[in-house]
C-alpha cells in the first residue's frame, strides 16, 4: 500500500514538473523568439504580389535609445484581411522590397515565401 501512495505522488510530481517547466520555456520562447508579437512603428515601404493577392509593407522599428534600428516586414492576406509578420532584420534602416514570383518574395537579399517562410535575424 505504501509503494502504491509513493509511486501515485511520484506521478503526480513528475507531471506538475512537466507542465510548469514547459509553460515557462513556452512563455520565454514567446517574450524572446516569436516575432509574430512585434508591431510596426512607422511604415517605410509596402509593394503588392504580381496576382495582387497580398501586400508586404515594411517598418522601420527603434528599440530606444540603447539599441539600433530594425526592419519588420509583414504580409497581409488580402483576401482574408489576416496579417503576418514574416520579416525582422536589426541594425537595418532600409527595406529594398520585390516580388521573385506569386508567392516569393524578396526583402533586402532574403528569398521567403509568403506562405510559409520567416526569416529572423536572431536565427541566423
Amino acid at each position: 500500500m505504501k509503494n502504491k501512495k509513493a509511486i501515485c505522488i511520484s506521478i503526480i510530481v513528475l507531471c506538475v514538473s512537466v507542465i510548469v517547466s514547459s509553460t515557462f520555456f513556452y512563455g520565454v520562447y514567446l517574450m524572446f523568439f516569436d516575432i509574430q508579437r512585434f508591431e510596426g512603428q512607422k511604415k517605410i515601404a509596402e509593394v503588392s504580389s504580381p496576382n495582387d493577392k497580398y501586400m508586404v509593407t515594411a517598418y522601420l522599428n527603434s528599440g530606444g535609445a540603447t539599441t539600433g534600428w530594425a526592419v519588420l516586414g509583414t504580409v497581409t492576406y488580402k483576401e482574408t484581411g489576416e496579417t503576418k509578420n514574416i520579416y525582422w532584420n536589426y541594425r537595418c534602416e532600409e527595406a529594398d522590397i520585390y516580388w521573385v514570383d506569386e508567392k516569393t518574395v524578396n526583402i533586402n537579399g532574403e528569398e521567403l515565401n509568403v506562405l510559409k517562410d520567416i526569416y529572423d535575424f536572431r536565427r541566423e
